[in-house]
Protein backbone atom coordinates (compact mmCIF):
# COMPACT_ATOMS: atom_id res chain seq x y z
CA UNK A 1 0.00 0.00 0.00
CA UNK A 2 1.23 3.49 -0.82
CA UNK A 3 1.47 5.66 2.26
CA UNK A 4 1.40 9.41 2.69
CA UNK A 5 5.17 9.54 3.14
CA UNK A 6 6.27 6.96 0.57
CA UNK A 7 7.33 7.55 -3.01
CA UNK A 8 4.56 6.72 -5.51
CA UNK A 9 5.03 3.38 -7.26
CA UNK A 10 6.57 3.77 -10.70
CA UNK A 11 4.66 1.56 -13.09
CA UNK A 12 6.62 -0.42 -15.72
CA UNK A 13 4.90 1.40 -18.56
CA UNK A 14 6.38 4.72 -17.47
CA UNK A 15 9.04 6.20 -19.69
CA UNK A 16 11.31 9.19 -19.30
CA UNK A 17 10.27 12.41 -21.01
CA UNK A 18 12.49 15.34 -21.83
CA UNK A 19 14.29 17.10 -18.99
CA UNK A 20 14.29 13.97 -16.81
CA UNK A 21 10.55 14.07 -16.02
CA UNK A 22 8.41 10.93 -15.94
CA UNK A 23 5.37 10.23 -18.01
CA UNK A 24 2.19 9.89 -15.93
CA UNK A 25 1.04 6.26 -15.57
CA UNK A 26 -2.58 5.17 -15.84
CA UNK A 27 -5.20 3.40 -17.92
CA UNK A 28 -8.41 4.34 -19.68
CA UNK A 29 -10.69 1.56 -18.48
CA UNK A 30 -13.55 0.33 -20.65
CA UNK A 31 -13.93 1.60 -24.22
CA UNK A 32 -15.79 4.94 -24.49
CA UNK A 33 -17.15 5.04 -20.91
CA UNK A 34 -13.85 4.36 -19.15
CA UNK A 35 -14.33 4.45 -15.38
CA UNK A 36 -17.29 6.84 -15.48
CA UNK A 37 -19.78 4.56 -13.71
CA UNK A 38 -17.19 3.47 -11.15
CA UNK A 39 -16.58 7.13 -10.33
CA UNK A 40 -20.29 7.90 -10.08
CA UNK A 41 -21.20 4.82 -8.05
CA UNK A 42 -18.32 4.46 -5.58
CA UNK A 43 -15.61 7.09 -5.97
CA UNK A 44 -13.87 6.28 -2.66
CA UNK A 45 -13.33 2.63 -3.62
CA UNK A 46 -12.12 3.54 -7.11
CA UNK A 47 -9.70 6.20 -5.90
CA UNK A 48 -8.30 3.96 -3.17
CA UNK A 49 -7.57 1.22 -5.72
CA UNK A 50 -5.86 3.67 -8.06
CA UNK A 51 -3.87 5.25 -5.23
CA UNK A 52 -2.61 1.81 -4.21
CA UNK A 53 -1.74 0.93 -7.80
CA UNK A 54 -0.31 4.19 -9.13
CA UNK A 55 0.29 6.52 -6.19
CA UNK A 56 -0.71 10.19 -6.05
CA UNK A 57 -0.95 10.83 -9.78
CA UNK A 58 -2.32 8.81 -12.70
CA UNK A 59 -4.45 9.29 -15.79
CA UNK A 60 -7.89 7.75 -16.23
CA UNK A 61 -10.70 7.63 -18.77
CA UNK A 62 -13.83 9.25 -17.30
CA UNK A 63 -16.78 11.30 -18.62
CA UNK A 64 -15.42 10.96 -22.14
CA UNK A 65 -12.11 12.57 -21.16
CA UNK A 66 -8.55 11.60 -20.39
CA UNK A 67 -8.13 13.08 -16.92
CA UNK A 68 -5.14 13.19 -14.61
CA UNK A 69 -6.22 12.29 -11.08
CA UNK A 70 -4.18 13.87 -8.28
CA UNK A 71 -4.94 12.13 -5.00
CA UNK A 72 -4.13 13.20 -1.45
CA UNK A 73 -3.55 16.42 0.52
CA UNK A 74 -0.16 17.26 -1.05
CA UNK A 75 -1.57 17.05 -4.55
CA UNK A 76 -4.61 19.04 -3.44
CA UNK A 77 -2.37 21.75 -2.03
CA UNK A 78 -0.33 21.90 -5.24
CA UNK A 79 -3.46 22.49 -7.33
CA UNK A 80 -5.32 24.81 -4.96
CA UNK A 81 -2.36 27.10 -4.29
CA UNK A 82 -1.72 27.29 -8.05
CA UNK A 83 1.68 28.94 -7.92
CA UNK A 84 2.51 30.47 -11.28
CA UNK A 85 -1.14 30.39 -12.44
CA UNK A 86 -0.74 26.91 -13.93
CA UNK A 87 -4.35 25.78 -13.50
CA UNK A 88 -7.48 27.30 -15.00
CA UNK A 89 -10.74 27.05 -13.05
CA UNK A 90 -12.77 28.11 -16.05
CA UNK A 91 -11.37 25.52 -18.41
CA UNK A 92 -11.72 22.82 -15.76
CA UNK A 93 -15.31 23.49 -14.71
CA UNK A 94 -16.55 24.63 -18.11
CA UNK A 95 -16.75 21.10 -19.53
CA UNK A 96 -19.02 20.03 -16.68
CA UNK A 97 -21.15 23.04 -15.73
CA UNK A 98 -20.16 25.94 -17.98
CA UNK A 99 -23.38 25.76 -19.99
CA UNK A 100 -25.48 25.96 -16.83
CA UNK A 101 -23.53 28.19 -14.42
CA UNK A 102 -21.86 30.41 -17.00
CA UNK A 103 -19.37 32.90 -15.53
CA UNK A 104 -20.19 32.22 -11.92
CA UNK A 105 -17.40 33.21 -9.55
CA UNK A 106 -16.03 29.64 -9.47
CA UNK A 107 -15.66 29.67 -13.27
CA UNK A 108 -13.50 32.80 -13.54
CA UNK A 109 -9.71 32.95 -13.67
CA UNK A 110 -6.79 35.01 -12.45
CA UNK A 111 -7.15 38.85 -12.59
CA UNK A 112 -10.77 38.72 -13.74
CA UNK A 113 -11.64 36.42 -10.86
CA UNK A 114 -9.83 38.71 -8.44
CA UNK A 115 -11.80 41.74 -9.71
CA UNK A 116 -15.18 39.99 -9.46
CA UNK A 117 -14.38 38.55 -6.05
CA UNK A 118 -13.47 42.00 -4.73
CA UNK A 119 -16.96 43.25 -5.54
CA UNK A 120 -18.70 40.06 -4.43
CA UNK A 121 -16.96 40.16 -1.06
CA UNK A 122 -19.18 43.08 -0.13
CA UNK A 123 -22.12 40.66 -0.04
CA UNK A 124 -20.36 38.55 2.62
CA UNK A 125 -18.80 41.09 4.98
CA UNK A 126 -19.63 41.15 8.70
CA UNK A 127 -22.37 43.83 8.70
CA UNK A 128 -24.14 42.09 5.81
CA UNK A 129 -23.87 38.67 7.48
CA UNK A 130 -25.46 40.17 10.61
CA UNK A 131 -28.36 41.38 8.49
CA UNK A 132 -28.69 37.97 6.82
CA UNK A 133 -29.07 36.11 10.10
CA UNK A 134 -31.81 38.48 11.22
CA UNK A 135 -33.64 37.87 7.93
CA UNK A 136 -33.23 34.10 8.24
CA UNK A 137 -34.41 33.50 11.80
CA UNK A 138 -38.17 34.08 11.35
CA UNK A 139 -38.12 32.19 8.04
CA UNK A 140 -36.43 29.21 9.69
CA UNK A 141 -39.05 29.20 12.43
CA UNK A 142 -41.88 29.40 9.91
CA UNK A 143 -40.40 26.57 7.85
CA UNK A 144 -39.66 24.09 10.63
CA UNK A 145 -42.98 24.66 12.40
CA UNK A 146 -44.56 22.82 9.47
CA UNK A 147 -42.84 19.64 10.71
CA UNK A 148 -44.26 19.68 14.24
CA UNK A 149 -46.98 17.06 13.73
CA UNK A 150 -44.86 14.62 11.74
CA UNK A 151 -43.75 11.27 13.14
CA UNK A 152 -41.51 10.55 10.17
CA UNK A 153 -39.58 13.05 8.09
CA UNK A 154 -37.56 12.71 4.90
CA UNK A 155 -34.66 14.97 5.70
CA UNK A 156 -33.27 15.70 2.22
CA UNK A 157 -36.40 17.16 0.57
CA UNK A 158 -37.44 18.92 3.79
CA UNK A 159 -34.08 20.62 4.29
CA UNK A 160 -33.72 21.39 0.59
CA UNK A 161 -37.06 23.20 0.58
CA UNK A 162 -36.08 25.11 3.72
CA UNK A 163 -32.71 26.19 2.37
CA UNK A 164 -34.22 27.20 -0.98
CA UNK A 165 -36.83 29.31 0.82
CA UNK A 166 -34.08 30.91 2.88
CA UNK A 167 -31.91 31.54 -0.17
CA UNK A 168 -34.74 33.23 -2.05
CA UNK A 169 -35.45 35.51 0.91
CA UNK A 170 -31.87 36.25 2.00
CA UNK A 171 -30.46 36.46 -1.52
CA UNK A 172 -33.44 38.01 -3.27
CA UNK A 173 -35.53 39.67 -0.55
CA UNK A 174 -38.72 37.98 -1.67
CA UNK A 175 -40.64 34.74 -1.72
CA UNK A 176 -40.95 32.80 -4.95
CA UNK A 177 -44.60 31.90 -4.39
CA UNK A 178 -46.05 30.02 -7.34
CA UNK A 179 -42.68 30.10 -9.12
CA UNK A 180 -40.93 28.15 -6.34
CA UNK A 181 -41.29 24.67 -7.84
CA UNK A 182 -40.30 25.84 -11.31
CA UNK A 183 -37.16 27.58 -10.04
CA UNK A 184 -36.21 24.67 -7.77
CA UNK A 185 -36.56 22.18 -10.65
CA UNK A 186 -34.44 24.46 -12.84
CA UNK A 187 -31.63 24.47 -10.26
CA UNK A 188 -31.83 20.68 -9.82
CA UNK A 189 -31.75 20.09 -13.60
CA UNK A 190 -28.77 22.43 -14.02
CA UNK A 191 -26.78 20.61 -11.31
CA UNK A 192 -27.61 17.12 -12.61
CA UNK A 193 -26.62 18.06 -16.16
CA UNK A 194 -22.98 18.49 -15.13
CA UNK A 195 -22.39 14.73 -15.03
CA UNK A 196 -24.54 13.81 -18.04
CA UNK A 197 -23.15 10.88 -19.99
CA UNK A 198 -24.72 12.07 -23.26
CA UNK A 199 -23.60 15.70 -23.53
CA UNK A 200 -25.92 16.74 -26.34
CA UNK A 201 -29.39 18.35 -26.25
CA UNK A 202 -31.38 15.14 -26.60
CA UNK A 203 -34.98 15.78 -25.45
CA UNK A 204 -35.74 14.27 -22.06
CA UNK A 205 -32.11 13.64 -21.07
CA UNK A 206 -30.01 15.45 -18.46
CA UNK A 207 -28.11 17.79 -20.78
CA UNK A 208 -31.21 19.17 -22.46
CA UNK A 209 -33.00 19.57 -19.12
CA UNK A 210 -30.00 21.50 -17.81
CA UNK A 211 -30.05 23.86 -20.79
CA UNK A 212 -33.77 24.47 -20.31
CA UNK A 213 -33.20 25.03 -16.58
CA UNK A 214 -30.58 27.69 -17.34
CA UNK A 215 -33.04 29.53 -19.60
CA UNK A 216 -35.67 29.51 -16.85
CA UNK A 217 -33.20 30.93 -14.33
CA UNK A 218 -31.89 33.60 -16.71
CA UNK A 219 -35.39 34.79 -17.58
CA UNK A 220 -36.33 34.96 -13.90
CA UNK A 221 -33.27 36.91 -12.73
CA UNK A 222 -33.12 39.31 -15.67
CA UNK A 223 -36.74 40.27 -14.99
CA UNK A 224 -35.74 41.42 -11.49
CA UNK A 225 -32.51 43.34 -12.14
CA UNK A 226 -33.97 46.79 -12.87
CA UNK A 227 -36.11 46.65 -9.73
CA UNK A 228 -33.15 45.54 -7.61
CA UNK A 229 -30.91 48.32 -8.93
CA UNK A 230 -33.44 50.80 -7.52
CA UNK A 231 -33.81 48.91 -4.23
CA UNK A 232 -32.29 49.89 -0.89
CA UNK A 233 -32.84 46.37 0.52
CA UNK A 234 -30.24 44.31 2.38
CA UNK A 235 -30.77 41.10 0.40
CA UNK A 236 -27.83 39.84 -1.66
CA UNK A 237 -29.42 40.64 -5.02
CA UNK A 238 -29.80 44.30 -4.01
CA UNK A 239 -26.32 44.41 -2.46
CA UNK A 240 -24.72 43.11 -5.67
CA UNK A 241 -26.64 45.65 -7.76
CA UNK A 242 -25.27 48.49 -5.60
CA UNK A 243 -21.78 47.12 -4.93
CA UNK A 244 -18.80 48.92 -6.42
CA UNK A 245 -15.06 49.17 -5.91
CA UNK A 246 -13.29 52.26 -4.61
CA UNK A 247 -12.63 53.06 -8.29
CA UNK A 248 -16.35 53.02 -9.03
CA UNK A 249 -16.39 49.69 -10.90
CA UNK A 250 -19.74 47.89 -10.80
CA UNK A 251 -21.25 44.69 -12.16
CA UNK A 252 -23.15 44.67 -15.45
CA UNK A 253 -26.63 43.15 -15.62
CA UNK A 254 -25.09 40.02 -17.15
CA UNK A 255 -22.57 39.79 -14.30
CA UNK A 256 -25.30 40.07 -11.69
CA UNK A 257 -27.49 37.39 -13.29
CA UNK A 258 -24.54 35.01 -13.69
CA UNK A 259 -23.44 35.47 -10.08
CA UNK A 260 -26.97 35.18 -8.67
CA UNK A 261 -27.63 31.91 -10.49
CA UNK A 262 -24.36 30.42 -9.25
CA UNK A 263 -24.62 31.73 -5.68
CA UNK A 264 -28.24 30.64 -5.27
CA UNK A 265 -27.28 27.12 -6.34
CA UNK A 266 -24.14 27.01 -4.21
CA UNK A 267 -25.84 28.41 -1.11
CA UNK A 268 -28.76 26.03 -0.88
CA UNK A 269 -27.29 22.88 -2.44
CA UNK A 270 -24.10 22.71 -0.37
CA UNK A 271 -25.88 23.65 2.87
CA UNK A 272 -28.52 21.00 2.18
CA UNK A 273 -25.83 18.34 1.76
CA UNK A 274 -23.99 19.43 4.91
CA UNK A 275 -27.15 19.48 7.05
CA UNK A 276 -28.36 16.14 5.65
CA UNK A 277 -25.03 14.54 6.57
CA UNK A 278 -25.19 16.08 10.04
CA UNK A 279 -28.75 14.85 10.57
CA UNK A 280 -27.70 11.32 9.66
CA UNK A 281 -24.73 11.17 12.00
CA UNK A 282 -26.58 12.91 14.83
CA UNK A 283 -29.33 10.30 14.46
CA UNK A 284 -26.73 7.51 14.63
CA UNK A 285 -24.93 9.18 17.53
CA UNK A 286 -27.67 10.49 19.87
CA UNK A 287 -25.11 11.50 22.51
CA UNK A 288 -23.86 14.17 20.10
CA UNK A 289 -27.39 15.26 19.32
CA UNK A 290 -28.00 15.74 23.03
CA UNK A 291 -24.68 17.53 23.51
CA UNK A 292 -25.60 20.05 20.82
CA UNK A 293 -29.11 20.43 22.27
CA UNK A 294 -27.74 21.24 25.72
CA UNK A 295 -25.40 23.81 24.23
CA UNK A 296 -28.24 25.51 22.36
CA UNK A 297 -30.50 25.37 25.43
CA UNK A 298 -27.77 27.12 27.43
CA UNK A 299 -28.13 30.19 25.20
CA UNK A 300 -31.71 30.49 26.49
CA UNK A 301 -32.99 32.09 23.27
CA UNK A 302 -35.08 30.72 20.38
CA UNK A 303 -32.98 32.40 17.68
CA UNK A 304 -29.25 33.02 17.54
CA UNK A 305 -27.55 36.32 16.78
CA UNK A 306 -24.27 36.77 14.94
CA UNK A 307 -22.47 37.13 18.28
CA UNK A 308 -23.65 33.64 19.31
CA UNK A 309 -21.86 31.77 16.53
CA UNK A 310 -18.67 31.10 18.49
CA UNK A 311 -20.68 29.82 21.47
CA UNK A 312 -21.98 26.85 19.48
CA UNK A 313 -18.71 24.94 19.46
CA UNK A 314 -20.31 21.48 19.37
CA UNK A 315 -22.16 22.33 16.17
CA UNK A 316 -18.83 23.51 14.75
CA UNK A 317 -17.18 20.18 15.56
CA UNK A 318 -20.06 18.13 14.17
CA UNK A 319 -20.19 20.26 11.04
CA UNK A 320 -16.47 19.86 10.38
CA UNK A 321 -16.71 16.11 10.82
CA UNK A 322 -19.74 15.94 8.51
CA UNK A 323 -17.80 17.90 5.88
CA UNK A 324 -14.88 15.48 6.23
CA UNK A 325 -17.17 12.49 5.73
CA UNK A 326 -19.12 14.08 2.89
CA UNK A 327 -17.53 17.05 1.14
CA UNK A 328 -20.44 18.72 -0.73
CA UNK A 329 -18.22 19.33 -3.78
CA UNK A 330 -16.52 15.93 -3.99
CA UNK A 331 -14.07 16.61 -6.80
CA UNK A 332 -12.50 19.77 -8.26
CA UNK A 333 -11.57 19.93 -11.97
CA UNK A 334 -8.84 22.16 -13.35
CA UNK A 335 -7.05 22.45 -16.68
CA UNK A 336 -3.40 23.31 -17.13
CA UNK A 337 -2.65 26.42 -19.19
CA UNK A 338 1.09 25.73 -19.20
CA UNK A 339 3.40 22.75 -18.73
CA UNK A 340 4.23 21.91 -15.12
CA UNK A 341 5.89 19.32 -12.92
CA UNK A 342 4.60 17.48 -9.87
CA UNK A 343 7.08 15.30 -7.94
CA UNK A 344 8.99 14.40 -11.06
CA UNK A 345 5.95 13.86 -13.29
CA UNK A 346 5.38 15.95 -16.39
CA UNK A 347 1.88 17.46 -16.74
CA UNK A 348 1.54 19.01 -20.21
CA UNK A 349 -0.37 22.18 -21.05
CA UNK A 350 -4.01 21.43 -21.85
CA UNK A 351 -4.32 18.54 -19.35
CA UNK A 352 -7.60 18.09 -17.47
CA UNK A 353 -6.82 17.49 -13.78
CA UNK A 354 -9.06 16.39 -10.89
CA UNK A 355 -8.44 16.61 -7.14
CA UNK A 356 -10.70 15.02 -4.52
CA UNK A 357 -11.57 16.69 -1.17
CA UNK A 358 -14.18 13.94 -0.62
CA UNK A 359 -11.62 11.15 -0.92
CA UNK A 360 -9.03 12.97 1.21
CA UNK A 361 -11.32 12.70 4.22
CA UNK A 362 -11.21 8.90 4.04
CA UNK A 363 -7.47 8.41 3.68
CA UNK A 364 -6.34 6.31 6.63
CA UNK A 365 -2.82 7.62 6.08
CA UNK A 366 -4.06 10.92 7.52
CA UNK A 367 -7.18 10.11 9.55
CA UNK A 368 -7.37 7.43 12.29
CA UNK A 369 -10.54 5.34 11.84
CA UNK A 370 -11.66 7.47 8.90
CA UNK A 371 -15.17 5.97 8.55
CA UNK A 372 -16.02 6.69 12.19
CA UNK A 373 -18.02 9.80 13.13
CA UNK A 374 -15.77 11.46 15.68
CA UNK A 375 -16.16 15.26 15.88
CA UNK A 376 -13.66 15.43 18.73
CA UNK A 377 -10.91 14.85 16.19
CA UNK A 378 -11.28 18.58 15.40
CA UNK A 379 -11.21 19.66 19.07
CA UNK A 380 -8.25 21.71 20.33
CA UNK A 381 -6.76 18.80 22.29
CA UNK A 382 -6.56 16.62 19.15
CA UNK A 383 -6.73 18.66 15.92
CA UNK A 384 -6.19 15.69 13.63
CA UNK A 385 -6.85 18.02 10.71
CA UNK A 386 -3.49 19.67 11.43
CA UNK A 387 -1.69 16.61 10.05
CA UNK A 388 -1.65 18.46 6.72
CA UNK A 389 -3.04 21.90 5.69
CA UNK A 390 -5.16 20.26 2.98
CA UNK A 391 -6.18 17.00 4.64
CA UNK A 392 -9.48 18.80 5.31
CA UNK A 393 -10.41 21.28 2.57
CA UNK A 394 -14.17 21.17 1.86
CA UNK A 395 -14.14 24.93 1.19
CA UNK A 396 -11.23 24.75 -1.24
CA UNK A 397 -8.10 26.83 -0.88
CA UNK A 398 -5.96 29.51 -2.40
CA UNK A 399 -7.46 32.33 -4.47
CA UNK A 400 -10.65 30.33 -5.03
CA UNK A 401 -11.38 29.44 -1.42
CA UNK A 402 -15.16 29.47 -0.99
CA UNK A 403 -16.34 33.07 -0.68
CA UNK A 404 -19.41 31.94 1.26
CA UNK A 405 -17.76 29.79 3.94
CA UNK A 406 -18.74 32.14 6.79
CA UNK A 407 -22.28 32.35 5.43
CA UNK A 408 -22.41 28.54 5.39
CA UNK A 409 -21.33 28.36 9.05
CA UNK A 410 -23.91 30.98 9.98
CA UNK A 411 -26.74 29.28 8.11
CA UNK A 412 -26.05 25.79 9.44
CA UNK A 413 -25.92 27.04 13.03
CA UNK A 414 -29.03 29.23 12.70
CA UNK A 415 -31.03 26.31 11.27
CA UNK A 416 -29.76 23.55 13.55
CA UNK A 417 -30.14 25.69 16.69
CA UNK A 418 -33.85 26.18 16.10
CA UNK A 419 -34.47 22.59 15.03
CA UNK A 420 -32.65 20.97 17.93
CA UNK A 421 -34.53 23.07 20.50
CA UNK A 422 -37.85 21.76 19.17
CA UNK A 423 -37.22 18.30 17.74
CA UNK A 424 -35.26 15.08 18.17
CA UNK A 425 -34.82 12.39 15.56
CA UNK A 426 -33.49 8.88 15.21
CA UNK A 427 -32.92 5.97 12.83
CA UNK A 428 -32.83 2.25 13.45
CA UNK A 429 -29.42 1.01 14.65
CA UNK A 430 -29.08 -1.13 11.52
CA UNK A 431 -29.78 1.75 9.13
CA UNK A 432 -26.93 2.92 6.91
CA UNK A 433 -27.58 5.95 4.74
CA UNK A 434 -27.03 5.18 1.05
CA UNK A 435 -25.24 8.06 -0.68
CA UNK A 436 -25.90 8.96 -4.30
CA UNK A 437 -22.56 10.17 -5.68
CA UNK A 438 -23.65 10.44 -9.31
CA UNK A 439 -23.57 14.25 -8.97
CA UNK A 440 -23.25 16.07 -5.65
CA UNK A 441 -23.41 13.52 -2.78
CA UNK A 442 -26.92 13.29 -1.30
CA UNK A 443 -28.93 10.62 0.59
CA UNK A 444 -30.20 8.27 -2.10
CA UNK A 445 -33.33 7.44 -0.09
CA UNK A 446 -33.98 10.98 1.11
CA UNK A 447 -32.85 10.03 4.65
CA UNK A 448 -36.10 8.98 6.39
CA UNK A 449 -35.96 9.50 10.18
CA UNK A 450 -38.25 9.00 13.15
CA UNK A 451 -39.32 12.49 14.17
CA UNK A 452 -40.76 13.97 17.32
CA UNK A 453 -40.96 16.95 19.63
CA UNK A 454 -38.40 17.51 22.38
Amino acid sequence: MTTASSTPHIAPEQIKTTRHLCKIPGDGGKPVIGYTFDMMNDPIRLLRKRYERYGEISWIGVFGLRVVQMIGPEATQFVFMNKGNIFSNNQGWDYFIGKFFHRGIMLLDFEEHKWHRKILQQAFNKPVLKAYIQRMNPKIEEGIDQWQHKKKLNILPSIKQLTLDLATDVFMGSELGKEADKINHAFVDAVLAGTAIIRMPVPGLRWQKGLQGRKVLEKFFYSKVAEKRRSTGNDMFAVLCRAETEDGDRFTDDDIVNHMIFLMMAAHDTTTITLSTMFYYLAKNPEWQERIREESQALNKPHIDYEDLDKLSSISLAMKEALRLCAPVPYIPRKTVKDCEYKGFHIPKGTMVNIFPYNNGYMEEYWPNPTQFDPERFADHRREDKVHPFAWSPFGGGAHKCIGLHFADLQVKAILHQIILKYRWSVKPSYEMPVDTSTLPVPKDGLPVQWGRV
